[in-house]
């Protein structure tokens, strides 16, 4: 079963596809003014120059923002680590954020609660790709916790079979990039606290 591609990947193909675009269109377009193929081959030539330079700056602007957003910790957390970690961000998100317990959480590891909603999240820390069983036990969750809804967020991705069992279902799936997003927004909200300085220490 194919998997959905991830965002780092999908920017790689659109490149080589704009690259293969710009080389070829160089050359005819120089050919057909100059008729010379050694002007077209340096133009086409100059053109992909010209993207694989926009790409490694567009790529090394994505590493500065996965290193700021701290992905690369949480790469290295094991799963209570990450369920804790999630607990932290959903509460800066403005939700009442519970960390079940390890063993025996009938399929939710946090239980979210905003404006009388209530969302089960199961937590999936893993380096490989999240398959079918964490959705279905995020939808085994929502009825025993009385739940309105069910999340599922991985560090990772999720195969296209788990996608389509989340669409069906009404699950919500939350992968590396939708999830870097969030920390930074939660790294923006933390900086912007310290400068104000209306940080709260804990007692």
């Amino acid at each position: 079963m194919a998997r959905r591609k991830s965002k780092a990947k999908q920017e790689e193909e659109l490149f080589q596809g704009l690259a293969g675009m710009v080389m070829l269109g160089g050359i005819a377009g120089t050919y057909s003014l100059t008729s010379s193929w050694e002007a077209s081959l340096v133009i086409g030539f100059l053109g992909v120059i010209g993207v694989i330079v926009l790409m490694i700056s567009i790529q090394r602007k994505r590493a500065e923002r996965l290193k700021k957003s701290g992905i690369g910790q949480i790469d290295k957390m094991d799963g209570v680590q990450f369920e804790q970690y999630l607990g932290h961000l959903f509460r800066s998100q403005g939700y009442k954020a519970e960390v079940t317990q390890a063993s025996g959480d009938y399929g939710a590891d946090l239980v979210l609660t905003k404006n009388g909603q209530r969302i089960v999240v199961q937590a999936k820390r893993y380096s490989k790709n999240v398959g079918l069983k964490a959705v279905q036990e995020a939808c085994g969750a929502v009825a025993h916790y009385r739940a309105s809804s069910a999340w599922v967020v991985t560090n990772s991705n999720y195969t296209q079979q788990a996608y389509q069992l989340a669409k069906s279902n009404g699950v919500r799936l939350i992968a590396r990039d939708e999830l870097v997003e969030m920390l930074l927004v939660m790294k923006e909200k933390l900086s912007a606290s310290k400068k104000t300085g209306n940080i709260k220490t804990s007692a």
